[in-house]
């Protein structure tokens, strides 16, 4: 009986039923125009792996193998002896007495001790004008897990640069969210300027800022900090702002019919919906910072990446992997920290 009931109550038989194709007209469009632009800016890695070929095909001229295979194992053979050069890991640092101020050799760092080492100068001698060759022996402090303990500390100041960056950007976005949503903006003119602000702080990525602050406030995390928090405002302000106005009406109008103000509404009837999103947009955006702050030193705005480049610079690639795995345990246990953090708080 139920079931002759359902039946008459359908709209139209099963017969007549028709899937929505995976694939639409515009589909096709879509992926036509996604294919032309990675045809069109092709030659930027284009470019490069021809000029990679050329110089293998000019190296090879007078051989009988062919230049693909030339280049590629000269491109393998690079990686391979960079992998040779990072393992092991640099730990210990050895440092000359005289490059240390104020060395007290009764009050040496816990682990440490003092070795004799035999260096060979290269001097030029007044009287022939030639190259010398001398022998000098010099005191250095062996400490076994000092040049650990540096990349530790410049890690840590990342993760204060990342912290501070996190907070001032919280700080700016939420007065930017306000009068970035269109429903509660007070003024048409205050919502368009908001939201050119917040695409403005946007659209300049943190480096690029990070080389003005720098000329402003000088060397220092105080420009590294400052630039992660303006560009993180612009992402936070523009999420935040979204999901003010998308959230559900219902509650807003029960809270309005009572004669609440604009913002009283706000704060009874939006705020607890998108509070647990605002909880996950901030951690994505503090580990997002934590990960950018290593690379603020290239521009000398503090954190452990004007360590890296140095040794970058310097091709001392055991170094270069030590501070990588610390910048990956670090990443690593934020995130199960973050996520951690996250489950219980919503």
């Amino acid at each position: 009986m139920k079931n002759n009931q359902f039946k008459s109550e359908a709209k139209s038989p099963t017969s007549d039923w028709r899937l929505k194709p995976a694939f639409s007209y515009r589909s096709v469009i879509y992926a036509l125009l996604i294919l032309i632009i990675f045809y069109v800016t092709s030659n930027i890695w284009t470019k490069q792996v021809s000029e990679i070929y050329s110089k293998a095909k000019e190296e090879v001229a007078e051989k009988e193998t062919p230049a693909w295979k030339h280049a590629t194992i000269k491109i393998f053979n690079s990686f391979i002896k960079m992998g040779k050069e990072m393992f092991p890991p640099q730990i210990s640092e050895s440092t000359p007495i005289e490059a240390i101020s104020e060395f007290d050799p009764q009050n040496l760092p816990i682990f440490s001790k003092l070795i004799d080492k035999t260096y060979k100068e290269h001097e030029l001698n007044p009287d022939t004008f030639k190259m010398e060759t001398t022998e000098v022996k010099k005191q250095i402090l062996k400490r076994p897990f000092g040049y650990l303990e540096k990349v530790l500390a410049k890690m840590l100041e990342t993760l204060e640069i990342a912290l501070w960056g996190t907070v001032l950007s919280v700080l700016i976005s939420l007065p930017l969210a306000y009068f970035c949503a269109a429903n509660y903006a007070p003024k048409r003119f205050l919502y368009l300027a908001a939201r050119g602000i917040v695409s403005l702080i946007r659209a300049i990525p943190e480096l690029i800022s990070a080389l003005f602050l720098v000329v402003a406030f000088g060397f220092g995390p105080i420009a590294g900090i400052l630039a992660l928090a303006i560009h993180s405002a612009g992402f936070l302000g523009k999420f935040y702002a979204e999901d003010i106005e998308n959230a559900d009406k219902g509650p807003q109008e029960a809270i309005e019919a009572t004669g609440a103000s604009p913002f009283m509404t706000l704060y009874y009837s939006v705020v607890p919906q998108v509070f647990p999103q605002y909880i996950a947009y901030t951690v994505y955006i503090l580990d997002r910072n934590v990960r950018m702050a290593t690379v603020m030193g290239f521009v000398n705005a503090g954190g452990i990446g004007a360590e890296l480049k140095g040794r970058l610079d310097q091709f001392q690639y055991s170094h270069v992997c030590t501070i990588l795995i610390v910048i990956f345990v670090t990443v690593f246990a934020l995130d199960r920290l973050s996520a951690h953090f996250r489950n219980r708080l919503i």
